[in-house]
């Protein structure tokens, strides 16, 4: 199959249904649909029982999923798939038995680190930064998303009224939380907030903020009461998400250095994106390979409290991917 074919593609991804690993598999399915017009995308949630969650992946069957699960394997009679998507923990097992079951009539492919023999699947994408090698892999900057120029345009649209009006510069401030590498202690989160602050009074621009579902409620009250003074819109979770709007509108992209999901959206923007440093937990995490690959690409920089710009060529990784998912089938 060749590069950009026109040939329509059935295409199943494959998730434990939490938005941010959904979002991964979804992206490069979505990328591959750009790239096979009237390709069909399916999209199916599974959870094993409780009981079973903790096996490892070579002992688990079909039967331990949960009721609740979708179902993920073609009835009697059913075609495979073309390809298969999947990521996270959970779908290993399932991905494994795919491509044994569709006895290679579906291409199967992994996103993140599957801690597994890379050989298993037909194609593994992972991010660089967490250093997984193999034939079989494809090392991408950060992880495959769903951000693309047109979709933050649409997303837009329905907060032009309360965006567009802003002053400029506009700042995206994408905020995480606390995780195994990293935390953000009430007290540090006033620090950012203040030379958040000190930027947007020097620049005489507006903030657009919004609070990951990991970030303490200590961290978010504080960063609030610091911020909220200044023109802008700090999203308190209500309603619908403004996320892409925010990336839409900004001209500068703050994102804390524990999200490498939210880094590598904002590259892929061409927008300048500063980097805000938190609390390390640990020290040589996979994070700082992270933050020296976007350097490397000029993308990203540390936030050192001013708002410079600079330009550099959009991180189109996703794509990337894509592509090679169609010349490997096309090779297979």
């Amino acid at each position: 199959m060749e590069v950009g074919s026109t040939s329509p593609l059935s295409i199943q991804v494959v998730s434990d249904g939490r938005i941010g690993m959904e979002n991964q598999a979804l992206g490069l399915a979505e990328a591959l649909q750009r790239l096979s017009p009237s390709s069909n995308i399916s999209v199916r949630r599974v959870k094993w029982r409780k009981a079973f969650d903790r096996l490892p992946s070579a002992l688990k069957a079909p039967w331990m999923l949960d009721p609740s699960s979708d179902r993920v394997f073609p009835a009697t009679g059913e075609p495979w798939p073309d390809v298969w998507i999947a990521t996270g923990r959970a779908t290993l097992p399932l991905s494994l038995m795919a491509r044994r079951r569709s006895g290679g009539r579906t291409f199967v492919v992994q996103t993140q680190d599957p801690r597994w023999r890379t050989g298993d699947f037909d194609l593994v994408v992972a991010p660089r930064h967490d250093r997984v090698e193999g034939a079989n892999v494809l090392s991408i900057t950060g992880s495959p998303h769903r951000v693309t120029p047109e979709r933050l345009a649409e997303g837009a649209k329905a907060f032009a009224d309360r965006l567009e009006a802003l002053p400029r510069p506009r700042l995206a401030v994408l905020i995480g939380g606390k995780s195994r590498a990293h935390d953000l202690p009430e007290a540090h989160a006033a620090e950012l907030a203040e030379q958040i602050a000190a930027a947007i009074a020097a620049a005489g621009g507006s903030l657009m903020l919004t609070f990951s579902r990991r970030t303490p409620e200590a961290a978010k009250a504080a960063m609030t009461a610091r911020l909220s003074r200044w023109p802008g819109w700090i999203w308190d979770g209500t309603g619908a998400n403004p996320y892409f709007a925010f990336l839409h509108h900004a001209d500068h992209v703050l994102v804390t250095e524990d999200s490498a999901n939210m880094a590598a959206e904002a590259a892929s923007t061409g927008k300048p994106v500063h980097i805000l440093p938190m609390v390390a937990l640990k020290a040589g995490d996979k994070f700082d390979r992270l933050h020296a690959d976007l350097r490397a690409r000029e993308a990203a920089r540390p936030f050192d409290g001013t708002l410079e710009g600079w330009s550099y060529e959009p991180l189109a990784e996703t794509e990337r991917a894509a592509r090679e998912v169609l010349d490997r089938m096309g090779r297979r």
